[in-house]
């Protein structure tokens, strides 16, 4: 049975600190239908190849081209969880009209296969329905980032049936601003503020009347936010730096006295331990060390499968590849993640699909840092090759294996 939330209660519960009543929003553990869609998944999203080359101990030699599987890649938990659940509303609802709140992750396949099931998309780049469209017969699926109180609200408001895929590392993400709210810190999230997960993280911090937040993309806006707390400067270049990340009625002179830390849980693991040493240093400079129990709380919340994936491609360095293919969404936040660490090693093309490898001389690829796709010519042009080769936890191993096919085929092997 699927629980129909009631926003006050959510509101209340975040006001009192009583997190532990906000799991009351939906039932998160299935309809029981794991076994009648198994083979659905398998046929969307296994691959043969791949298990073959992860029972070879990672790394096959096939002819004059050896790959190189990186440790720990694709659907994690949290993804997997989400798309078998996805799967299993379909099935529990067949005479319901389905919608999800925006993609359920950052893959292509993923979101196109639910399309061809029938499952309707408010926004994002597969939108085909619009929350006007939604009645109370109709069942919205929250995708895995989450959702904003907002919408949230509206959902509420149009009582449809809710089904919640949300990772439960976001909501370890949402606990912990909700207790930095709560204690009237500001939070400062490292994060990309367009995205799906830091958007939901921040609308729970304007829950509360105090609630104030900000969200810093990289070190270069986290220093720019220490130096304005060590030396002031001009508010308006502050406003218009973080216009996008930034809560109602933020003052920098008075809301960076106390702060809590949090991130996006698909960023780069090391820089968001930089960005807390930074704003910790700042609090301990201006303040005093004793004063960091009462002006600082830090706590790092990158979820484990993003860890791993890139503590794997680090691994990459001692098997010295030729070049690095990293196959995933591009608006992935792990995935591009995973490509800034790649290209630190070699060569690395960033794709989204097997059909980006155009033949042995040409793929069409994001290169890290830019928006938009390009074709590279003589990407494979040595005779003895090794290509290193990952994915986001977003990507279905069917994907890895197309692609590797692909390759394998051009390489006339």
């Amino acid at each position: 049975m699927v629980m129909i939330i009631d926003v006050e209660m959510i509101k209340a519960s975040l006001m009192t600190n009583n997190l532990d009543s906000l799991n009351i929003k939906m039932n998160r553990k299935g309809f029981g239908l794991k076994d009648q869609i198994k083979d659905e998944l398998k046929f969307h999203y296994h691959s043969p190849i791949i298990e073959e080359i992860k029972l070879d101990g990672y790394t096959k030699t096939f002819g004059n081209l050896t790959i190189h599987l990186a440790r720990e890649f694709g659907f994690c938990y949290g993804v997997d969880r989400a798309v078998e659940l996805a799967y299993e509303t379909k099935k529990r609802f067949p005479d319901k009209r389905i919608f999800l709140t925006t993609e359920i992750i950052h893959n292509p396949l993923v979101n196109f296969n639910l399309q061809k099931m029938g499952v309707y998309f408010l926004s994002g780049p597969y939108q085909n329905a619009s929350l006007e469209d939604v009645t109370p017969k109709d069942v919205v699926i929250v995708p895995a980032f989450g959702t904003t109180i907002s919408l949230l609200e509206q959902l509420v408001a149009k009582k449809c049936e809710l089904v919640d895929t949300i990772c439960a590392s976001v909501i370890v993400v949402w606990k912990r601003v909700e207790k930095y709210a709560h204690e009237n810190f500001t939070v400062v999230v490292h994060g990309k503020y367009f995205h799906e997960e830091t958007q939901a993280t921040t609308s729970r911090v304007s829950v509360f009347p105090n609630g104030k937040y900000l969200v810093v993309f990289n070190e270069e806006e986290a220093q720019f936010v220490c130096d304005y707390m060590m030396q002031g400067g001009s508010k308006e270049e502050f406003y218009k730096k973080f216009s996008n990340g930034i809560s109602h009625n933020f003052n920098p002179d008075t809301d960076l006295q106390k702060i809590g830390l949090a991130n996006q849980t698909t960023m780069l693991s090391s820089e968001s331990l930089h960005i807390a040493h930074m704003f910790r240093e700042v609090i301990t400079k201006k303040y005093g060390e004793e004063s960091l129990k009462d002006r600082f709380r830090s706590f790092d919340t990158i979820c484990n499968a993003t860890q791993e994936r890139q503590d794997a491609i680090i691994e990459f360095k001692t098997k010295k590849p030729d070049l690095i293919v990293v196959i995933g969404g591009y608006n992935s936040s792990n995935t591009n993640h995973l490509c800034e660490i790649a290209s630190q090693i070699a060569p690395t093309y960033h794709i989204d699909r097997a059909e980006c490898i155009l033949s042995q001389n040409e793929i069409r690829h994001k290169p890290f840092g830019k928006k938009e796709e390009m074709i590279t010519k003589n990407w494979m042009k040595s005779e003895s090759l090794s290509i290193g080769i990952t994915a986001g936890a977003s990507t279905p191993n069917q994907v890895m294996g197309q692609t590797l096919e692909r390759i394998i085929s051009f390489r006339n092997e």
